[in-house]
């Protein structure tokens, strides 16, 4: 038996294969990232080729075969970020985390990407958490902020 079952997420979109892109998403965002098996599921559920899910999920950025942490951190390295010290936010937060750009922490709670504009030149330099953004940061208010994001003690 399959570890991961998206037979529901399938079924959600009738097992219409011009969903696929779709029904990936889907999956992505139940298990933070695109399972072997759940990819093997899919082809079989919309009778399409395995090598074309792989295809589709390789091809995209936005897809990962690897687990992703619960919190994407994304640090902006655009030109105006960079030029306010985006560089040496990325640095702190991959010694912080002890992780480098493109790796997730070994307790899956933060993974760590560098983009090159999120668009908000003004604000720079800019981090995102998730859905949340930080602008005209700097290294004291860093940590303050990914304190936030730690599992709560129970």
């Amino acid at each position: 038996m399959s570890e991961h079952d998206v037979s529901g997420i399938i079924e959600k979109y009738e097992g219409d294969s011009s969903a696929l892109i779709a029904i990936l998403q889907d999956v992505q965002a139940e298990y933070r990232h695109l399972p072997q098996d759940a990819l093997a599921q899919i082809a079989e559920g919309l009778s399409v080729p395995l090598s074309q899910t792989y295809s589709l999920a390789t091809f995209f950025k936005a897809f990962s075969l690897e687990p992703k942490g619960r919190n994407c951190v994304s640090v902006c390295l655009g030109t105006a970020c960079h030029v306010r010290g985006g560089q040496r936010i990325l640095e702190r937060v991959e010694r912080d985390l002890g992780i480098e750009a493109g790796q997730t922490t070994a307790d899956l709670n933060f993974t760590l990407e560098e983009v090159h504009c999120l668009g908000c030149c003004g604000l720079a330099p800019v981090v995102t958490v998730n859905e949340d953004l930080y602008g005209k940061l700097n290294l004291t208010k860093l940590p303050r902020i990914m304190k936030k994001y730690l599992p709560k003690a129970s």
